[in-house]
C-alpha cells in the first residue's frame, strides 16, 4: 500500500504531468459478462496511474488488441480510464488490487485482495469461463472457487467446476511477449475458446 502511493507520488517522468490514481483498482467491465479476465496486479505506471486495471500499460496493450480482436472489446486500446473502452460480454480484473514492489505481491496481499473478486464473481450471475493471466491468476481462480489441489497451470489448460471454466494463459507481460513465449495467436486463441465455452 506504502509503495503503490509512493509511487503515485514520485512518478515516471514520462508521466510527471499525470495526477495519479494511487489506490487499489477495482475490476471492470460488463455487468453480464460471461467471461471474467483475472490478471496479477495493476501496474505500478499502468492501472496505478489510470485508475483502470490493465490500461496505460504494454501488458494492456496485448490484451486489449486481443480482446478486440476476438469480440470482447469495442477497441483494440486502453489509455486512459476514460478512452471510450466498452467490453462486451468480459469483466477484467486483477487477484491483488494494488501495483505490488517488483510487480511480487506477498501471499497476504493476495489475501487481503482475493474477497473484492469474490464479490465481482458473485455479481457477475451470468459467469461461465474464468480465463487466467498466469500462473498467479491461475492460483487465485482455484483459491476463489475452493478447488484444492489446483490443477497444473499451463498455456490452454482447462478445468470445469461448478459450471465455471477456468482457462490459463501465459501472462502478457513483456517478459512473455518480447520472447514469443506468448504469441498474438496463442492468446487470440484462448478468447476464442473463451467464447465457445461461454455458449
Amino acid at each position: 500500500m506504502a509503495w503503490r502511493e509512493q509511487i503515485a507520488l514520485e512518478k515516471r517522468a514520462a508521466f510527471r504531468d499525470w495526477d495519479y490514481w494511487g489506490r487499489p483498482v477495482p475490476g471492470f467491465g460488463d455487468p453480464s459478462a460471461r467471461v471474467y479476465v483475472l490478471g496479477l496486479a495493476p501496474a505500478a505506471h499502468g492501472g496505478n496511474r489510470t485508475g483502470r486495471v490493465f490500461t496505460g500499460d504494454r501488458s494492456g496493450d496485448w490484451l486489449f488488441a486481443s480482446m478486440h480482436r476476438t469480440g470482447f472489446a469495442n477497441q483494440p486500446t486502453s489509455v486512459t480510464k476514460d478512452d471510450g473502452l466498452e467490453l462486451k460480454d468480459a469483466f477484467v480484473a486483477a487477484a491483488v488490487r494494488c501495483a505490488p514492489p517488483a510487480n511480487k505481491p506477498l501471499p497476504s496481499e493476495r489475501d487481503n485482495c482475493l474477497p473484492y473478486a469474490a464479490q465481482e464473481i458473485e455479481l457477475l450471475t451470468n459467469l461461465r469461463v474464468i480465463v487466467c493471466l498466469g500462473a498467479f491468476g491461475w492460483d487465485a481462480a482455484f483459491r476463489l472457487l475452493n478447488v484444492r489441489p489446483k490443477p497444473k497451470f499451463g498455456h490452454g489448460a482447462e478445468h470445469e467446476t461448478d459450471g465455471i471454466t477456468v482457462i490459463a494463459s501465459f501472462h502478457p507481460s513483456q517478459q512473455n511477449t518480447f520472447t514469443g513465449k506468448l504469441t498474438e495467436q496463442m492468446l487470440d486463441d484462448v478468447f476464442l475458446r473463451a467464447r465457445e465455452l461461454a455458449g
